[in-house]
């Protein structure tokens, strides 16, 4: 059987929720795909996530499988999908940390200074409390007010770090527009 009919044939098994062609597919592909990603985010940590993440996706969408298309090239779309939506999710917080200050006022803070922080984090809590969805919350004071990272949040929730970077960017798009707005009184 040559490669590309043998390729045809396990992702056709996939696409009927065949668990041991997965492990075939994953076996030969992961360490290519492993490569590609952590030259584009040189991050091994991030491109064990991205590479697991395309993985689970393939599975998760197993259906929708074309067995005639290459699919070194589908879990290539995938994982180039979900570097961009990192890169978009950490230039949010980036963005973030210039409008959402610290839980603490900086040390050598003035006394004007420390109560326009004192008010800017009250409303910061009130937009938290009232205006943030409860998952978006739970992850919002993780992140914020614990400091936890988002493999931690992910741990704790139960639940992927796409899901919580999802969450987290969220929560940060409400409490800016929020925050601009009560700026602009």
């Amino acid at each position: 059987m040559t490669d590309e009919k043998e390729e045809r044939e396990l992702v056709r098994s996939v696409k009927e929720s065949d668990l041991d062609a997965f492990g075939i597919l994953f076996e030969r592909y992961q360490p290519f795909l492993f490569r590609s990603v952590l030259f584009q985010v040189r991050d091994a940590d991030e491109a064990h996530d991205i590479v697991q993440e395309s993985f689970v996706r393939v599975w998760e969408h197993r259906s929708s499988l074309k067995p005639g298309l290459s699919f070194a090239a589908f879990l290539h779309r995938i994982s180039t999908n979900l570097i961009k939506d990192r890169y978009r999710h950490k230039e949010t917080r980036i963005r973030s940390k210039n409008l959402i200050p610290p839980p603490i006022p900086p040390p050598n803070a003035d006394p004007i200074e420390a109560a326009e922080h004192s008010i800017l984090l009250q409303e910061i809590q009130r937009i938290v409390r009232e205006e943030l969805p409860d998952r978006c919350r739970t992850v919002f004071e993780l992140s914020r007010f614990e400091g936890l990272g988002t493999r931690e949040i992910a741990q704790r929730l139960g639940t992927s770090v796409k899901t919580v970077e999802n969450q987290l960017t969220k929560s940060l798009r409400i409490v800016q527009t929020n925050l601009k707005a009560f700026r602009n009184r």
